[in-house]
């Protein structure tokens, strides 16, 4: 019988429960789907011993995009392991193969203490070592293999990766953030508008092709196995529709006022939606929460700052 494993594994960035990274074993084989930090790469390797595999089995890692809590200890993941080819977008290879302009905004906006709190290093990768998927491409795992599908919304180098043998997706933040300790109640989905692409009618159009897939479960990188799908897609259209008059809304208002309102007009649907769900958030939720609340404001103002119209309400 072939040895079949796929495995969540915490990674510890900033809280528990807020950013996962996947094991995905087939036969003698292994793959790892995203890599969060360079600090997060013990936890990799210690699953993969835990696994009884030795880091010269891993064949392939996967990021789904480069923002640096899905890619960011790629370079120090692949220094661990030999035998291991990197998969990206195609406009995402070349962050990762020269990766200076990356960690050039990231300190400007962190500072570098913060940065190297947060990411720790982050070096070149050989480009012999990356390969770039286009749209609808296959790799091989074992006697399985697994399909990449560019999608739009939240990245324009973003992708998604079906796992046919475990029908599985991984879907980076394509499909929305599930944050465990959100889930006391009913379910409780948002999607991620964070700087610099967002743009709903892709976001959109990214949705429905993972439902296409008809995968029983996808594994989200915020965070971890879901199977109600549909449920979870249809909170995330709600969520879309919403940012997306809300991005009208600020195009309106001088530059200056639009990121505060954003601001408070999502944290008032928040409020909202968990209400509807039978949640009432704590200061512990906000906490966890208040990181995507500002991105997802940024990611809406900038979107208002744009010449032109770039998306359409769903009717």
């Amino acid at each position: 019988m072939t040895r079949r494993l796929l495995q969540t594994i915490d990674c510890d960035y900033m809280l528990p429960g807020l950013a996962a990274a996947f094991l995905r074993v087939e036969g003698d084989e292994a793959a790892f789907v995203e890599t969060n930090t360079s600090h997060a790469v013990p936890k990799l390797l210690a699953a993969l011993a835990a696994a009884q595999l030795r880091p010269e089995q891993v064949r392939w890692v996967i990021v789904t995009h480069v923002h640096l809590d899905h890619a960011g200890g790629a370079s120090a993941l692949m220094k661990a392991l030999p035998n291991a080819t990197l998969l990206a977008h195609p406009r995402a290879a070349r962050h990762l193969i020269d990766p200076s302009r990356l960690v050039a905004s990231a300190t400007q906006v962190y500072g570098a203490e913060n940065f190297a709190r947060l990411y720790g290093v982050i070096e070149p990768i050989d480009p012999a070592r990356v390969r770039s998927l286009e749209d609808g491409a296959s790799i091989e795992l074992g006697s399985s293999s697994l399909q990449v599908f560019h999608t739009r919304g939240h990245a324009n180098h973003h992708f998604v990766v079906f796992d046919s043998t475990s029908s599985s997706v991984f879907t980076g933040d394509t499909f929305g953030l599930v944050y465990p300790r959100l889930q006391r109640a009913k379910r409780f989905a948002f999607p991620s508008t964070s700087p610099t692409d967002y743009d709903g009618l892709e976001a959109r159009k990214s949705i429905d092709r993972v439902l296409s897939l008809g995968a029983e479960r996808a594994f989200l990188t915020h965070f971890g196995e879901v199977r109600d799908l549909l449920v979870i897609a249809d909170q995330l259209r709600r969520w879309l529709d919403l940012s997306d008059a809300l991005v009208r809304e600020a195009a309106a208002l001088p530059p200056a006022e639009r990121e505060p309102l954003l601001r408070r007009r999502l944290a008032a649907a928040l409020e909202q939606a968990a209400l509807e769900a039978g949640l009432s958030l704590d200061d512990n939720d906000w906490r966890l929460l208040d990181l995507d609340l500002g991105l997802n404001a940024q990611g809406l103002a900038f979107a208002a700052g744009k010449p032109l119209p770039f998306t359409t309400i769903s009717t």
